[in-house]
């Protein structure tokens, strides 16, 4: 686990866009974080690093958006909607987990069995009393995703 502090949201966004440029096809990012902490921040570097066109945006009232065009192809899911892991099959969220895409999923803590035994969890976390300062811990699960941890020190 490797964790660091962040003071800006440009800050937030950087770190994404190291984990897009060093994102490999399978990779399987899982945010994890209160409402507003910025993982949608996060998953628009990661859109920027991966060379995708266009803004990256939360895809809340829709589950799931691919975005082509980059090095990789990107899927965003959200799965704040999602009662279980029966209705994330039929939208079809492991298909795309498995496709070889670089995977995105906003509150994976909802339903951990939908994600890969090997995936990079983000944590992120207001620091209490610091505007737009956050808390970002990486956690991979597995050897796969553990070279991943180590671009939250990686300069900017």
């Amino acid at each position: 686990m490797q964790m660091v502090r962040t003071t800006s949201p440009e800050q937030t966004r950087a770190l994404g866009e190291r984990l897009g440029a060093a994102a490999f096809p399978g990779t399987v990012i899982a945010l994890v974080g209160d409402l507003g902490v910025g993982k949608t921040l996060l998953a628009q570097g990661v859109g920027h690093g991966l060379g995708v066109p266009g803004l990256v945006t939360s895809p809340t009232f829709v589950l799931m958006r691919v975005h082509d065009g980059g090095r990789l192809p990107l899927v965003h899911a959200d799965i704040y909607r999602l009662c279980d892991e029966d209705e994330a099959e039929h939208a079809g969220l492991p298909e795309a987990l498995a496709s070889g895409a670089v995977a995105l999923v906003e509150w994976a803590d909802l339903l951990p069995g939908l994600l890969p035994d090997d995936h990079l969890r983000v944590e992120l976390r207001w620091l209490t009393g610091c505007p737009d300062q956050r808390e970002l811990r990486l956690i991979a699960t597995g050897p796969t995703h553990a070279p991943l941890e180590a671009l939250i020190h990686a300069p900017s």
